[in-house]
């Protein structure tokens, strides 16, 4: 029988990337949501507004602002945007030619989709940066050799509540010279929250493999690395009875930043990182372990 690997996340529509290449490579992918996602309606109307008012055409606009409905109750500046930049695929809800950029390739299939769909003339850059900081460095090379208008048109920026500001930071760093910088307005489009069936729904999967050896776990955010240590009896919820004995499941992390999450928060050391984000990353990582292993 093909290994089981538990992915904790959503499932992508229509495809997904994981799925695809694991059932492909004598896997049995099996997915285990973690995360629920409430949508910003109104910002996204106010986002769909800023494409019927011509925000990304080349003319400048004097449109009044569009007010959101945010915390900070901020409203969009009249001004035009020369691109959108996404990082993760529940950002990718949206209706000129303007270049998206966007950190692995999960989100890139989403927006290759909408593209093909709403722009076909805009272009896709970034899905294979791997993280928000090398997307920033390449977004300052590649934007500011395409944009030669004066002044510069700024980026827009879907996110969700929770977010690294690498990006922002980064573009908009006051040491860079003028010409070189670039403007990031952020609107926030979705909130994420820890669906509270998680652990009951992991624990359920787990107690179905029945002792199975080689078991691996994917974990793609540090949402839910909690509950997933304790129904795994992991780190320092392992009991002291079965810590040293042979263990059933191994972990794995989509990359550095939920790795770096559990050392930090729970001394406990995942079996692999993958080195890129994406299934291939994943899958060498288990490669390379299992073949330490063996030896």
């Amino acid at each position: 029988m093909p290994p089981p690997i538990l992915l904790l996340k959503t499932r992508s529509s229509p495809n997904d990337g994981y799925d695809d290449y694991f059932s492909a490579n004598n896997y049995a992918p099996t997915f285990v949501p973690v995360l629920e996602h409430r949508f910003h309606t109104s910002n996204l109307a106010a986002v769909r507004e800023l494409f019927a008012s011509g925000a990304f055409n080349p003319e400048p606009e004097n449109a009044k602002p569009t007010q959101l409905n945010t915390a900070e109750n901020a409203a969009i500046p009249s001004k035009r945007y020369g691109g959108m930049i996404f990082t993760s695929q529940r950002a990718s809800h949206l209706p000129p030619s303007i270049p998206l950029y966007t950190v692995g390739p999960a989100t890139a299939r989403t927006l290759t989709t909408l593209r093909d769909k709403y722009l076909p003339t805009s272009t896709i850059h970034g899905a294979d940066t791997g993280t928000g900081e090398n997307l920033a460095y390449m977004m300052l090379d590649h934007y500011n050799d395409i944009q030669k208008t004066v002044p510069k048109p700024g980026l827009l920026f879907l996110v969700g509540e929770q977010r690294r500001d690498i990006i922002p930071k980064t573009l908009m760093d006051p040491t860079l010279p003028d010409s070189k910088r670039i403007d990031v307005h952020e609107i926030v489009v979705y909130e994420t929250g820890e669906m509270d069936s998680f652990e009951t729904d992991f624990k359920t999967h787990v107690q179905g493999y029945n002792g199975e050896e080689g078991i691996w776990v994917v974990v793609f955010s540090p949402s839910g690395c909690e509950a997933m240590l304790r129904v795994l009896q992991l780190g320092p919820f392992a009991a002291a009875a079965t810590a040293g004995s042979k263990r059933n499941f191994f972990v794995a992390t989509i990359g550095p930043t939920t790795r770096d999450y559990l050392r930090r928060e729970f001394s406990f050391e995942p079996d692999v990182c993958a080195e890129k984000p994406s299934p291939e990353g994943v899958a060498e990582g288990i490669r390379r372990f299992v073949a330490g292993l063996n030896k």
